[in-house]
């Protein structure tokens, strides 16, 4: 059902604390850890706590968790420092846009020049 957990999603595995990850922030609604595979000095995804499989959906649904998500991504490029020189921040949605993981979750990108347009 949309919103519960669901047993095969590591972000929610994340969420429920059976995967470990390195948390840098988290509030009663979103968690945001670094990415295991970062493409820049900062990246970290800042997810809900509630599962939806993309922003879209998440946004339709809860558009106060929506909202959450977004305002920690600014939290989380200040604390990163980034804030000041710019950061970039991404929804993937769909495995078309480069989406692996189907719970709905942005990256904080900086710490580097990035270019327009994304490759």
């Amino acid at each position: 059902m949309a919103g519960e957990p669901q047993a095969e999603c590591l972000f929610c595995k994340i969420v429920a604390g059976e995967v470990p990850a390195t948390v840098v922030r988290e509030t009663e609604t979103t968690v945001a850890f670094r990415d295991i595979n970062p493409q820049a000095p900062t990246h970290v995804l800042v997810i809900p706590k509630v599962h939806y499989p993309d922003a879209a959906s998440l946004a339709a649904a809860e558009p106060k968790v929506m909202a959450d998500i977004l305002c920690e991504s600014g939290r989380v490029a200040a604390d990163e420092k980034v804030d000041g020189t710019g950061y970039r921040v991404v929804f993937n949605t769909g495995a078309g846009a480069g989406q692996t993981v189907f719970h709905a979750h942005l990256h904080v990108l900086g710490g580097r020049g990035l270019n327009w347009p994304p490759g």
